[in-house]
């Protein structure tokens, strides 16, 4: 039995983006950060999110500067990692630390989760890089925590910790205190590897990228 759905890559594409178009509130985006919410939509099917989008107006140029100067790419994740599209950076590295091998001793140490003594482990390459955070709120946590003790700052924050147990409050707190640090985060309780790797994939070519 043949099944009825599109099939054309561009219609789905052009179909997709007309359906956000629609339905999203996109004017209450400022309009140099609507790519970035199209796309954050796009990758989650939900176009609510405008009302919950917490940022810095500067967020997409810093990250696009920073990325431009050969910052290095900072994840949370493994996932997060795999979201991002290598041909839209300009080789700069794209870092997980979660399995290195010193992160399980690290988090013992810490008494943490082994999400934030990966963190933990990004502090010789924190300086100007883009942070992009998609899965463990104690990640955005120990992050901001240790800026507070005077590490070195980021260039930008894309944080999308994601769940029920300190997602929402992690992320209001960098949107309540971002530590003069352009950022963007989505408040509540959704988020997740997908959304943060598309923010970042949006913020590299100010925009969504081509059906496939």
């Amino acid at each position: 039995m043949t099944l009825a759905y599109e099939r054309d890559a561009r219609e789905i594409y052009r179909r997709s983006f007309e359906l956000i178009a629609a339905e999203a509130d996109l004017p209450a985006v400022p309009e140099g950060l609507r790519p970035v919410a199209i796309r954050l939509m796009h990758a989650c099917g939900m176009t609510d999110l405008a009302a919950d989008l917490a940022y810095s107006e500067d967020i997409a140029a810093a990250a696009r500067a920073a990325l431009a100067a050969g910052a290095p790419v900072l994840c949370d994740s493994e996932m997060v990692a795999a979201g991002i599209m290598r041909r839209r950076l300009d080789g700069n590295p794209v870092e997980v630390r979660l399995n290195d091998p010193r992160t399980a001793g690290v988090a013992r140490s810490l008494g943490t989760t082994r999400s934030a003594a990966g963190v933990e482990l990004w502090r010789e390459h924190i300086e100007g890089a883009v942070v992009v955070i998609g899965n463990a709120p104690t990640a955005l946590f120990h992050l901001l925590e240790r800026l507070d003790e005077g590490w070195p700052r980021p260039a930008a924050i894309l944080a999308f910790p994601v769940g029920f147990v300190g997602a929402a409050e992690s992320k209001a707190e960098l949107a309540a205190n971002p530590r003069g640090i352009p950022f963007l985060t989505l408040l509540g309780r959704r988020g997740g590897s997908a959304m943060a790797a598309a923010a970042l994939n949006a913020v590299t070519e100010g925009g969504v990228e081509e059906p496939t």
